[in-house]
């Protein structure tokens, strides 16, 4: 399907700035947190003509270097993925720039001279563009010429990120957040069947506005097997379902689509037999592969069918709603629904490939939207202070700019991951609101809106940590103000049962040892998990 599918797969990573800004530093640990190749440029060059960069510039001229370069380029650009650090003046060539452009997004690292300056001159590296005219052959000079020539034409970039910083775990996730590209390695799955990752265990994450119709080509160079079983519902599939199935296609894949009824009513044990029958029918082996495109019920149902079809077989997300790119697509829980409460059957099956276009977001009712904020504000409140005062600006800032919106919110719940993969411990961080919420929607018959439900369980449980000292008074004002900001309900409708509510939470699955454990909020970017909260009925006195 050629370059622009790569570069809507961000397959390729491309490192760009002056010297000093600290591209081949920051690629190598950006390539191992991604599990993918690093390609220093310049050292292709040096290693293939035999000569340092110095010299080729003597014996060639810089044009004969810049010819290098461009070839090198060339080569690296067959490769199916990678982070590739460029010479800083690489992309001056306007061919070489679109070359590269087609085939991934471009990070331009900057930092404020003296910082380039500094780091330059405790390097034994010789420069030869930066060799001034002066006897003393200034550095600084040099670099302030470089710098004078070259700076519009690194703004023209508009990936940006400041590399003053020393700290290069934070420079690289920061790295991956305005990439929108993550690899969780933290739940591998090893279920027999299940074909190797050509780059190890682990799964890829990525948000991608027009990311969709390339997911042929993600399963592809993923090594993902056919043949592909495409579950959906039935108003996804009217919006969205050609897209994939082209895609699918034209990469090779034998692939079938499965419609089920939308709503939380399908995340039952009856549409899961449907599933299973289906995979059965359309000949599904243990190395086949089931996409979920949809929100979060096609998510939690295709992959709890996928986590026990024949003990297991890969599945991928590819989520359609807010509420699940920020979050139930994450993870790599899966489940259905009992008539007792929510999602009390399922397992932890961890996707394969996660692969959010935020375009999709273009086609949700804006109370769907409004509902998936929820999950956003969340995201905000346990790890993302910035997100957090992003929604606190309102609809209208949010809805600006999906991508950052959706790009920052999953960032929060892959650190999480990543830290606690099976919650056993901090991972219970996710479950703000959730407490409260999942028995609030009960109590509603499932007429309220997941986002909703969250939303009133996360100002009930702000009000809780109040009232047990837990957090300071006002946190929970501070919240439900950015929540009616946002259009959602802060409060428990007044003809719900509340009784009901508690009843609800006697069945939850985080219930243990006969308590409820809570996960209550600190403060904004702070969440206390396993808080024990012996009598339910002290809920009466916040709600």
């Amino acid at each position: 399907m050629g370059k622009s599918v790569l570069h809507n797969l961000k397959s390729k990573i491309f490192l760009y700035g002056p010297p000093g800004s600290g591209k081949s530093t920051l690629g190598i640990k950006l390539a191992e947190s991604l599990r993918l190749p690093f390609y220093d440029l310049d050292e292709h060059i040096q290693s293939e003509a035999g000569m340092t960069i110095p010299e080729i510039f003597q014996e060639e001229s810089e044009a004969g270097f810049r010819r290098r370069e461009k070839a090198q380029l060339e080569k690296v650009l067959t490769k199916d993925w990678g982070v590739i650090a460029l010479g800083g003046g690489a992309m001056l060539d306007a061919a070489s720039r679109k070359m590269a452009s087609s085939a991934g997004p471009v990070l331009c690292l900057a930092a404020p001279f003296e910082t380039l300056l500094a780091r330059l001159a405790a390097t034994s590296e010789e420069r030869p563009l930066l060799v001034t005219n002066d006897a003393d052959r200034d550095l600084g000079a040099g670099l302030r010429a470089l710098l004078a020539q070259r700076s519009e034409h690194y703004a023209t970039f508009p990936l940006q990120l400041d590399t003053s910083s020393a700290d290069t775990a934070s420079l690289v996730w920061e790295a991956q957040i305005l990439l929108g590209t993550f690899h969780v390695s933290s739940m591998a799955s090893s279920a027999g069947g299940i074909p190797e990752d050509p780059r190890g265990l682990g799964y890829d994450v990525r948000v991608q506005a027009g990311g969709l119709p390339a997911l042929g080509e993600a399963l592809r160079v993923r090594g993902l097997r056919g043949p592909i079983a495409l579950v959906s519902d039935e108003n996804v599939a009217a919006l969205h379902l050609h897209r994939p199935l082209k895609s699918l296609h034209e990469a090779g894949y034998p692939s079938q689509p499965i419609v089920v009824p939308a709503g939380e009513d399908s995340k039952d044990i009856s549409t899961l037999t449907f599933l299973w029958e289906a995979f059965l029918e359309m000949g599904l082996e243990r190395g086949s592969t089931v996409v979920a495109l949809g929100g979060g019920v096609v998510g939690d149902l295709a992959g709890f069918a996928a986590a026990s079809y024949k003990r297991g077989v890969p599945w991928v997300a590819a989520p359609t709603t807010l509420l699940a790119m920020a979050d139930s697509s994450l993870g790599g829980k899966t489940g259905i629904d009992l008539r007792q409460g929510k999602n009390l059957v399922g397992a932890f099956h961890a996707p394969r490939l996660v692969l959010s276009d935020p375009n999709t977001l273009d086609t949700l009712p804006e109370e769907e939207l409004r509902a998936g904020l929820a999950e956003v504000v969340k995201a905000g409140i346990i790890g993302d202070p910035a997100l957090f005062n992003k929604c606190a600006e309102g609809w209208e800032a949010v809805q600006s700019d999906w991508d950052e919106v959706v790009r920052r919110a999953m960032a929060v719940k892959i650190r999480v991951i990543e830290a606690d993969p099976f919650e056993h411990g901090p991972r219970a961080a996710l479950n703000l609101g959730h407490t409260v919420g999942h028995a609030v929607e009960m109590a509603a018959n499932f007429a309220m809106k997941h986002g909703q439900a969250v939303a009133i369980g996360m100002v009930v449980e702000a009000h809780l940590a109040e009232r047990v000292g837990l957090a300071e008074k006002g946190l929970a004002e501070e919240i439900a103000g950015v929540l009616r900001g946002l259009g959602l309900p802060t409060e428990v409708p007044a003809g719900l049962d509340k009784r009901a509510i508690l009843e609800g939470m006697q069945v939850d699955k985080k219930r243990a040892g006969g308590k409820v454990r809570f996960a209550l909020p600190v403060r904004v970017g702070e969440v206390r998990v396993g808080v024990e909260v012996e009598h339910l009925s002290e809920l009466e006195e916040v709600w």
